[in-house]
């Protein structure tokens, strides 16, 4: 049962700091990454407790792996069109 704050500590800590640091992308997409993982290892506690299959473990890291490539491609695109990766230089109203 402790392993359980724990993980939910580190879920906790992963929202407050996506919440509390941006300034960069780069430290957004860390922290959410930081998210799926703390999710990751619950559910695969989750899945060691009742004795299920991993393959939807699989998935899901599957799923998260293909999203941090999404989020590094996205990163990159605006470092080549912005010069940099500040959240604050950033507009809604496209050029």
């Amino acid at each position: 049962m402790s392993f359980l704050l724990i993980y939910m500590y580190m879920y906790m800590i992963g929202l407050l700091t996506l919440c509390l640091m941006r300034k960069h992308v780069f430290s957004c997409l860390l922290s959410l990454e930081f998210i799926i993982l703390s999710l990751f290892v619950l559910l695969y506690l989750y899945l060691i407790y009742f004795n299920y299959e991993f393959c939807f473990g699989m998935i899901f890291l599957s799923f998260s792996v293909c999203e941090g490539v999404l989020g590094l491609s996205v990163l990159v695109s605006l470092i080549r069109s912005h010069g940099n990766d500040y959240l604050n230089s950033f507009s809604l109203i496209l050029c």
